[in-house]
């Protein structure tokens, strides 16, 4: 049998078929190569890119520590000067309190002192009074305590410590100590 063929198509031989398709592998490989060498890249200078911002926002959250740092200073030294004042404060309205109490003791000791007798040393520890003095007559003496325990302003009994007779060349003295207890009125 014979065979025409009609069509115009060359025939490529079978050995530069073959070596055209090995021409394709390296070229294939040497694109793949490429493709990732390029990938590589731009994946590094998104990572440096993504540094260089992060370093930026290091560097404002940086000084924005700085900043509050500083602030910081400020309220600490501004709360250790309001506690300083709020402490005198305090100290001020306790001695405004308690500053009418030393007054009406006084006053009423003063009022309380009968003729001839007289005070030499007075302490207070706390609430309590000890009061020292001299007298001319025991009568005196008495008629001082009567008029403590009489007054708002000392607590109940009053007691005589000590009470001494002293010879003078004028005539005799009375050395005597007594403790109270002072209150304000209505405590």
């Amino acid at each position: 049998m014979i065979r025409v063929n009609l069509l115009n198509q060359e025939r490529v031989p079978v050995a530069a078929s073959r070596f055209g398709s090995n021409q394709l592998v390296p070229l294939v490989c040497g694109l793949v190569l490429l493709l990732t060498a390029a990938g590589i890249g731009w994946w590094y200078r998104a990572l440096e890119g993504e540094a260089t911002r992060l370093d930026q926002e290091i560097a404002v959250a940086q000084r924005e520590q700085d900043r509050l740092q500083a602030l910081l200073v400020q309220v600490t030294r501004f709360e250790t000067r309001k506690a300083a004042l709020e402490q005198r404060v305090s100290l001020i309205e306790e001695l405004r309190r308690d500053q009418s109490g030393p007054v009406h003791m006084l006053d009423e000791l003063s009022l309380s002192l009968p003729d001839r007798l007289w005070l030499t040393e007075l302490n207070q520890e706390e609430q309590e009074l000890t009061i020292q003095g001299r007298a001319s007559s025991l009568t005196a003496l008495s008629d001082f305590v009567a008029n403590l325990e009489a007054s708002p302003f000392f607590r109940r009994p009053v007691e005589i410590l000590n009470s001494q007779v002293e010879p003078q060349a004028q005539g005799d003295l009375i050395r005597f100590t007594v403790k109270a207890g002072f209150q304000t009125p209505g405590a």
